[in-house]
C-alpha cells in the first residue's frame, strides 16, 4: 500500500482542509493514513546542497555509474577529454563536461549500457613547470640539483597529493563518470602502449630523427609543436637601417626588420629576382652592420620568397633564427650562425658586446648601436602577429635542432572519414578546416626536452641505436627526450580500454570537446584510430564555443573575469549552473557568460520544486500514473498535447546536439505551458472537492510530471531524482530503482485519443487562453492591480460550457462574468475583441473618471513626442542614407509602434468623455 503525507493548498479554515482532505481520498480512490511513513514531503524551499550531496552518494553507492562489457543492452561510450593533472574546474570545464554528463544520462534511459571514462593528462610541460616552480620556492633548488629520478619522483608525489583535484570538483558538478575505470596517460599500461606505439612507427619508417628548425621556448627549453604556438598581435617597432654595398663603396641597401638582434647572425641579403630595383645587385655583397667593428661581408642572392611588399623588399636572412630564412639558407648554402643560447640569452657568436643579454635587451642595445654608428634610418610603429608558447606565454625562438618527427599515418583516410560522413562535426563548418589542416599538414615534432613524460623508447650504445620497448641492458643509454603530451593522448579512446571493453564499448559514440583542439587531439585522435583500430574512434565530434565575459573578452585570470565555478555551485547549485548554463550555450558558439542566468536557472529550480509540492500537497500521486478511461478536460488535452510536441522536439534536437534548444523548450514549457496556464486554470477545479474533474486534472498532472521530470534529468539530475522519489514515481527500468534508470519518455497521449479531438481541444484551449491574456491587458491599460477582482461581460460568439466559463474568470481575476449576447454597454466602457467573443469591463467603482482621463493625457503628450522624435528621425536623409539598414529599420518600427499606441491612447480618453 502506498501512502503519502501532504498539507492542503485550498484557503481558509481547519474545517474547510478537512472537508477537502475527505474529498481527496473519495476522489483518488487511495487508503490514506493519519501519519504517512513512506514517503517524505517536500519542503517549502528548495536547498540544491542537501539534496545535491545526498543523491551523488548515493549513486556511487548503488554503481550506477559502473559499465558493465557484459550487458546485454547496446552500447554507448564517451572517453572525457583528459584535464591536465595541474586543473581545476573552470567555467569551460563546467560546460564541457555538462554536455558530456547529458549524453550519458539520456543513453541510460534509452536502454544503453553507458561507458563515461575519466581520465587525466599528465600535462609534460605544465606539471614540470609547477613541481619545478615549488622546489625552488620551498628549497631554492632546480631539478639539476636533485637529478633526473629524483625529480620524477617528485613530481609523482606532487601528482598523488595535488592532483586530479578536479575529478572532486567533477563529483560536485553531479558528473556520472565510472570512477572504476579512471586512467592516466603515465600509467604502467597505458605507457607501455604509448612506447609500441613509437616503436611500430619507427619500424614503419613514419618517425625519425633529424635536425630542423622547431619552434623553440625559452622558458621550458623545449621544442613546441606548430599547434602549441599561439599567434598573438603585438605592437612593436620595425627598424631601418643601411649597410653598404662592398663592391661601390658610399652606396647603401636600406633593410626593415622587427629583430635587430639576429643581425649577427645575417649569412645573406636576398632579394626577389623579379624586383626590378634590386635585380642587377644580385651577386653583389655588402657589410654586415653589426656586432660593431666587424667588416663581414656578405652576398646579395636573388630568391622568390622575399615579399616585395614588406618593408623595403630587401630581407636579411639569418637561416639559424627563421623558418623561412632557414629555407632559404638551404637553397644557396648559406652559413648557419646561431647567435641565441636556448634560454633566450645572446650566444657567443653574437659577439662579446652582446653575448649573455636577454634577447629583448640585446634587441635595444642593437637599435642604439646602429644609431651611434649612424645607420639606423629609422625606427617607426610596427603591429604584427608574434608566436608564443602556449604553456609559458612568450615568445618562442624558431630554432635549429636535432629533434624526433613523425609523418603522420592515414592522413587520406582520415580526411575521407568526416568528408563522407563516417564522423560528423557539429557543428558542420569544421569539416572545412579540418580538411584544410590535413590538405597542408606538416610532419609532427614529437620530442621535448623535459623529464617528465613518457622518455622515448630509443637505445644508444656507441655508434649504436636501437628503438624499442624495454631496455636492452646496462651499458644501454636512453634518449634524454620524452614524447609530446598529445602523442600519448591521440590513443586515448583505445589505449584506456581493455579488450572486454574495447568490445563492447569502441568505437566511441560522441566526443565533446573544444574547437580549440581540433589539431592537437581531435584529426590526430582519428588517424591513431585507423591506424590501430582500422576504424574511427567516433562516431559524432560536437565542438562547444568558448565562454567569455560579459564584454566579449576571453576569461583569464589576469583580467579578474573567471567566475569561481565552486562558489557559484554553492550559490546555486550544480543543477542551476549546469541549467543556467546551457540555456545560454548555442551550438557551437561563442558564450556570453552572465551570472543572472545561473540564478536563473537555481531559480528554475525552485519553480520546478514548488509546483511538485502544489501537487504532493493535493494527495498521492500515482506510482506509474496513465490516463485510460479518463474524460479529459480541454485544458487537460491541451497540456498533453504540448507536452507531446516537446517530447518530439526534444528527441529531434539531441538528433543534431542543439542543446540550448533543448533546455529552453524545457523552461519555456513548464514555467508557461505547464505553470502559468495549466495549473492556474485548473485551480478552480482541483480546490473543489466536488468538482468532476479534479481527479482527471490531478492524473494528468502526474503523467506531465513523471514525463517531464525524465526529460529534464539529464540537464538537472539531483534535483529531478529527489522529485520523482519523494512525488512515489516509478517506472519500468532498466535494471535499478533510480530516475536516472527509468525510460526515456515517449508520448504522454493516451491510446484512446484521438488526433481530431486533440486537435480540437487544443485550438479550443488557445482561444480561452488568448482571451484570458486579452482580458489582463485591458486590465493593465487601465492599472487595475492583478490582486484585484473585476466585473467582465461577455458578448460570446459561440457557446461556452461551464468549465471553460470558470477557468477564464478565474485566469482573468474576474469577480463576476457574465454572459450577455445582448449586453448594451455605458458610454466609455472598456472593450475587447478576443477569441471567446467581445469582453467589455464596466469601470463603475474601479476608477476615477477624471483621475484616469488626466493620466492618460500625460500618457498621450509623451507618446506624441516620442512618435515626433522618431519620424524626424526618420525625414533626415543623411540618416536614411548612411545608418545601418538595422538601425534604420529600428527607427521605422518604433515609429510605427508609436503611431498604434497613440491611436489607443486617444480611443481611451474618448471613452471616458
Amino acid at each position: 500500500m502506498r501512502c503519502c503525507r501532504f498539507s492542503l493548498a485550498k484557503r481558509g479554515s481547519a474545517k474547510n482542509a478537512a472537508k477537502l482532505h475527505a474529498g481527496i481520498i473519495k476522489s483518488s480512490g487511495y487508503t490514506v493514513k493519519p501519519i504517512i511513513d513512506c514517503m517524505k514531503e517536500l519542503s517549502k524551499a528548495y536547498e540544491p546542497r542537501e539534496v545535491e550531496s545526498s543523491w551523488y552518494q548515493r549513486w556511487l553507492d548503488a554503481g550506477c555509474f559502473t559499465a558493465d562489457p557484459k550487458s546485454a543492452k547496446p552500447g554507448y561510450s564517451i572517453v572525457i577529454p583528459p584535464p591536465n593533472v595541474t586543473g581545476v574546474l573552470h567555467i569551460g570545464h563546467v560546460l564541457n563536461n555538462t554536455l558530456q554528463d547529458i549524453l550519458a544520462r539520456r543513453a541510460r534511459m534509452t536502454g544503453h549500457e553507458v561507458l563515461w571514462l575519466p581520465g587525466s593528462d599528465h600535462a609534460g610541460i605544465a606539471t614540470q613547470t609547477v613541481v619545478e616552480r615549488t622546489l625552488r620556492k620551498s628549497e631554492g633548488k632546480t631539478r639539476h640539483d636533485l637529478g633526473r629520478e629524483a625529480f620524477t619522483e617528485r613530481v609523482w608525489e606532487w601528482k598523488e597529493k595535488h592532483g586530479n583535484i578536479i575529478f572532486g570538483q567533477l563529483r560536485s558538478l553531479g558528473c556520472s563518470l565510472d570512477w572504476s575505470r579512471e586512467r592516466f596517460t603515465m600509467d604502467e599500461d597505458y605507457s607501455r602502449r604509448v612506447a609500441e606505439v613509437f616503436v611500430d612507427l619507427y619500424n614503419k619508417g613514419l618517425i625519425y630523427r633529424g635536425k630542423r628548425m622547431v619552434n623553440w621556448c625559452p622558458v621550458s627549453l623545449t621544442a613546441l609543436s606548430d599547434e602549441e604556438v599561439i599567434s598573438k598581435p603585438q605592437k612593436g617597432l620595425l627598424y631601418h637601417f643601411k649597410v653598404e654595398i662592398v663592391e661601390t663603396p658610399g652606396t647603401f641597401l636600406e633593410i626593415a626588420t622587427t629583430r635587430p638582434e639576429t643581425i649577427m647572425g645575417d649569412t645573406a641579403l636576398a632579394v626577389n629576382p623579379a624586383d626590378p630595383r634590386y635585380k642587377d645587385l644580385i651577386g653583389l655583397h655588402v657589410r654586415r652592420a653589426l656586432p660593431r667593428g666587424t667588416e663581414a661581408a656578405i652576398p646579395i642572392i636573388g630568391d622568390e620568397a622575399v615579399d616585395f611588399e614588406f618593408g623595403t623588399g630587401v630581407l636579411k636572412v639569418t637561416p639559424a633564427h627563421d623558418k623561412v630564412d632557414y629555407e632559404i639558407g638551404l637553397r644557396h648554402n648559406l652559413e648557419i650562425i646561431d647567435v641565441l643560447n636556448p634560454d633566450g640569452t645572446m650566444s657567443s657568436a653574437a659577439g662579446e658586446e652582446f653575448a649573455g643579454l636577454d634577447r629583448f635587451a640585446a634587441r635595444k642595445l642593437a637599435a642604439e648601436t646602429l644609431e651611434e654608428l649612424g645607420t639606423l634610418v629609422k625606427a617607426e610603429p610596427y603591429e604584427n602577429n608574434v608566436g608564443f608558447s602556449e604553456r609559458a606565454d612568450v615568445p618562442v625562438e624558431p630554432r635549429l635542432s636535432e629533434q624526433w618527427f613523425l609523418r603522420y599515418p592515414q592522413v587520406e583516410t582520415s580526411r575521407d572519414a568526416v568528408r563522407n560522413g563516417t564522423i560528423r562535426f557539429f557543428p558542420d563548418r569544421w569539416e572545412k578546416v579540418y580538411d584544410h589542416w590535413l590538405e597542408n599538414i606538416q610532419d609532427w615534432c614529437i620530442s621535448r626536452q623535459l623529464w617528465w613524460g613518457h622518455r622515448i623508447p630509443v637505445w644508444y650504445r656507441g655508434g649504436e641505436m636501437l628503438c624499442q620497448v624495454d631496455s636492452p641492458g646496462d651499458d644501454w643509454t636512453q634518449d634524454g627526450d620524452v614524447l609530446d603530451t598529445w602523442f600519448s593522448s591521440w590513443l586515448w579512446p583505445f589505449a584506456t580500454m581493455d579488450e572486454a571493453t574495447l568490445k563492447k564499448f569502441h568505437p566511441t559514440s560522441a566526443l565533446v570537446t573544444g574547437w580549440d583542439i581540433l589539431f592537437f587531439w581531435v584529426a590526430r585522435m582519428i588517424m591513431a584510430g585507423y591506424e590501430y583500430e582500422n576504424v574511427a574512434p567516433f562516431r559524432d565530434v560536437y565542438f562547444t564555443g568558448m565562454i567569455r565575459d560579459h564584454k566579449g573578452r576571453k576569461m583569464s585570470k589576469s583580467l579578474g573575469n573567471s567566475p569561481d565555478t565552486l562558489e557559484l555551485i554553492g550559490k546555486y547549485g550544480a543543477d542551476g549552473l549546469r541549467f543556467g548554463l546551457l540555456r545560454i550555450a548555442p551550438q557551437g558558439a561563442d558564450i556570453r557568460f552572465d551570472e543572472k542566468q545561473i540564478e536563473e536557472g537555481r531559480n528554475f529550480g525552485n519553480k520546478l520544486w514548488n509546483a511538485c509540492r502544489y501537487r504532493q500537497m493535493q494527495g498521492p500521486s500515482a506510482a506509474r500514473p496513465d490516463l485510460d478511461g479518463f474524460d479529459l478536460p480541454i485544458q487537460c488535452l491541451n497540456i498533453l498535447g504540448k507536452l507531446d510536441a516537446l517530447v518530439h522536439k526534444i528527441d529531434d534536437a539531441y538528433g543534431t546536439y542543439r542543446f540550448n534548444e533543448i533546455c529552453q523548450g524545457l523552461y519555456d514549457f513548464f514555467w508557461s505551458d505547464y505553470c502559468d496556464w495549466f495549473v492556474e486554470a485548473s485551480k478552480p477545479a482541483i480546490l473543489n472537492a466536488d468538482s468532476p474533474d479534479r481527479d482527471a486534472i490531478l492524473k494528468t498532472m502526474d503523467v506531465v510530471l513523471h514525463t517531464f521530470l525524465r526529460l529534464l534529468h539529464p540537464y538537472m539530475p539531483h534535483i529531478t531524482e529527489e522529485l520523482w522519489e519523494t512525488l512515489g514515481f516509478e517506472a519500468d527500468s532498466h535494471g535499478k530503482n533510480f530516475l536516472m534508470y527509468a525510460a526515456w519518455p515517449g508520448s504522454p497521449l493516451p491510446a484512446s485519443i484521438e488526433k481530431q479531438a486533440l486537435t480540437a481541444a487544443m485550438q479550443q484551449t488557445a482561444a480561452l487562453y488568448e482571451s484570458v491574456y486579452q482580458a489582463r491587458n485591458l486590465r493593465a491599460e487601465y492599472r487595475i492591480a492583478s490582486n484585484q477582482k473585476v466585473n467582465l461581460v461577455l458578448k460570446p460568439s459561440r457557446e461556452l460550457n461551464d468549465q471553460e466559463m470558470a477557468t477564464f474568470s478565474g485566469l482573468a481575476g474576474a469577480k463576476e462574468c457574465q454572459v450577455n449576447s445582448d449586453f448594451l454597454p455605458e458610454k466609455g466602457t472598456p472593450v475587447v475583441l478576443t477569441p471567446l467573443g467581445q469582453l467589455f469591463m464596466p469601470l463603475t467603482g474601479l476608477v476615477d473618471p477624471a483621475a484616469e482621463r488626466e493620466r492618460i493625457s500625460k500618457e498621450i503628450d509623451k507618446t506624441r513626442d516620442e512618435l515626433e522624435k522618431a519620424r524626424k528621425k526618420l525625414s533626415n536623409s543623411n540618416f536614411v542614407d548612411n545608418a545601418p539598414p538595422e538601425v534604420v529599420a529600428e527607427h521605422q518600427q518604433r515609429a510605427t509602434d508609436f503611431a498604434a499606441r497613440l491611436e489607443q491612447l486617444n480611443k481611451m480618453r474618448d471613452a471616458l468623455d
